[in-house]
């Protein structure tokens, strides 16, 4: 018989509030010896007057085994260090420090992976990303903007790039600050692909992919929370005042601006992964930046570099490499470069995940999670900030938020790092991405210097009000439980991540371009009753949790609404036909509901098939 969560605690004489809507099984919720906890279950019903030390002790247990998302508390079972021979002792040291250098050699090839994955999207969209940011006119209409700023960094795989590109073509006039916003906004949507591309590889394991997806997800749903509501507040600003909060904030402190400045550049980590990237593939910047301002001169450039052969000044290669002069066109060597990437990308952190697992054990373990997830003494409110300045530090180090949050995505999935923690670091990786931007705005021309740091700013600003907005507040942190709504689920149907990965980053950004491209009306006629639908849901849930006596006793649930309109059970069935997907779904003794598995939440029916 299955207990859940609920029942258990009631048993042990605690009474709390489920973390989860439905009553789960052990499986589910990743516990790993349910007879420990029917014994645990048993042991309190006939024993109650155990110390109250026992029970806390007790307690403490079945919590950590009945929550996934609970830190892993990894045993150590290996021979202690005073039982240990000298022999054993040397042998045990050389192998630690043969695994340390193992996991920086795998960690410096998973970076590596990650450039050559942003070099062969790039290659593979061709001209296409160029020519997006040449629709000046569709561009016009903010949401154009927006769907053009997701899908351009999605095929560039860097929001870093294409920031420097809108930051290039509002220098050279090719679009204003205002058309330029909604396409900033878009980049931070795209940009979070590359972690959740990351979370794939530990799919094998339920509840490490489970979180390793949170992990990833939380990045995602903090921009497009953020996106929805400063996007709104933009295009209703503009409509009202002819100026959106954006484009006036960064402008009032921009003002005054107009004098020439030099601009460096921060390249710590491309001084260490360039010597190996660059004996694969160099890319020439100058033809992507040539295509996004329609220059002619570029119109049949190839994005490699043409060593001494280019159309402008010749450019000169760092050495000879492996795809240099092969006579192939630039989307097959995009394809072929991405088979090569994503092999050396999951090989790697898969490596680098065993050896994590391997060596995050017994007191180094402890001492580890208790660092990175520990509470600053008397002002634990402040951990979180501290956390963001890490994140935006190490970020502004090595150039990149994709490479920060895709290592942090595998270290939550083993149960390093918890999703709390790593939400701030996330955000602070988002503040320290500006910096790119900001060093872009610093080399334009003196006359349009105010205007590349505006639109710089705009960066900044987007992300800090959206900070503001979704963490201070406790109440506030939506992406958290929103990202492990998608844990859970993707936990039970593995194949609902690869629908969210392409409906989340590529169809919806399409399907809305298109219709943003056929009119206004259209967009509106689609749009319009999509948005009240969600809106309506999202207020006849909360009403369901919180104020049930509000709702006609019909509307408590959803049971009134077809099982496939509230569950994807029935679509599982139809995945289950198909023999290549049946690697996606869990074992028969595993699909058990989870939190995500239905959107009544309707607790009184589970429990009436409990009983029976």
């Amino acid at each position: 018989m299955t207990i859940s969560k609920a029942t258990q605690l009631t048993l042990e004489g605690k009474v709390v509030n489920p973390p989860f809507e439905e009553n789960v099984s052990n499986e589910t919720v990743g516990v790993t010896n349910p007879d420990l906890m029917e014994k645990g279950v048993d042991s309190r019903r006939t024993s109650s007057s155990s110390s109250s030390s026992s029970d806390d002790s007790d307690s403490a247990i079945a919590a950590n085994a009945d929550d996934p998302w609970a830190i892993v508390e990894l045993v150590d079972d290996s021979e202690k260090w005073a039982d240990m021979t000298t022999k054993a002792r040397i042998i045990r040291v050389l192998i630690n420090f043969a695994k340390i250098i193992t996991a920086l050699g795998l960690l410096y090839f998973f970076i590596c992976s990650l450039s050559l994955l942003s070099s062969a999207f790039r290659l593979i969209a061709g001209k296409t990303a160029g020519e997006l940011f040449q629709q000046s006119e569709l561009m016009q209409n903010p949401v154009v903007g927006l769907m053009i700023g997701i899908l351009v960094t999605v095929l560039v795989q860097s929001s870093s790039t294409s920031t420097s590109i809108v930051v290039s073509m509002v220098a050279a006039d090719i679009i204003t600050v205002h058309m330029a916003i909604p396409i900033i906004m878009g980049a931070n949507v795209g940009t979070s692909v590359t972690n959740t591309i990351v979370s794939f590889t530990q799919i094998a394991n339920r509840n490490e992919f489970r979180r390793a997806f949170a992990g990833a997800t939380v990045h995602d749903m903090f921009n497009w929370l953020a996106v929805i509501v400063l996007f709104t507040i933009e295009v209703v600003s503009y409509s009202i005042f002819g100026l959106g909060y954006l484009e006036w904030l960064s402008g009032e402190i921009v003002k005054g601006v107009n004098s020439s400045s030099g601009a460096g550049e921060v390249t710590l980590l491309n001084a260490i992964i360039d010597p190996f990237v660059d004996k694969i593939i160099q890319l020439d910047s100058q033809v992507l930046e040539g295509w996004a301002a329609n220059d002619s001169r570029y119109d049949n450039a190839s994005l490699i570099k043409q060593c001494g052969e280019n159309i402008t000044d010749p450019v000169p290669c760092d050495g000879e490499f492996l795809f240099e002069n092969t006579g192939l066109e630039d989307w097959a060597v995009g394809l072929i470069l991405l088979f090569m990437s994503l092999f050396m990308l999951c090989g790697c952190l898969v490596g680098l995940v065993k050896i994590l697992n391997s060596m995050m054990k017994g007191h180094i373990a402890n001492i580890i999670k208790r660092v990175i997830n520990a509470k600053i003494p008397y002002v634990p409110w402040l951990t979180g900030y501290l956390a963001m300045i890490v994140g935006a530090v190490i970020t502004f180090l090595v150039q990149s938020s994709s490479v920060f949050t895709s290592t942090l995505t595998p270290l939550v999935g083993i149960g390093v790092i918890s999703i709390e923690r790593v939400y701030p670091l996330t955000l602070g990786s988002n503040i320290g991405t500006t910096t790119t931007a900001l060093i872009a705005a610093l080399a334009a021309p003196p006359e349009k210097l105010q205007d590349t740091l505006q639109i710089s700013l705009v960066h900044l600003f987007f992300n800090v009000t959206g900070i503001l907005l979704y963490y201070p507040i406790p109440f506030m942190r939506f992406p958290i439980p929103m990202a492990k709504f998608l844990g859970n689920e993707t936990a039970k149907y593995r194949w609902f991540a690869i629908i969210y990965l392409v409906g989340m980053f590529f169809l919806f950004p399409g399907i809305v371009l298109g219709l943003s491209v056929a009119g206004t009306i259209p967009l509106l006629c689609v749009g319009i009753p999509f948005l009240l639908l969600l809106i309506a849901i999202a207020i006849i849930k909360t009403l369901q949790r919180r104020k049930p006596s509000w709702l006609p006793k019909k509307m408590r649930n959803w049971k009134w609404l077809p099982l496939a309109c509230r569950s994807l059970e029935p679509y599982d069935r139809q995945f289950a036909k198909c023999a290549c997907c049946n690697k996606f779904r869990p074992t028969a003794e595993g699909n058990i509901p989870s939190s995500a598995s239905s959107i009544s939440g309707d607790s009184s029916e589970n429990e009436t098939k409990e009983a029976s």
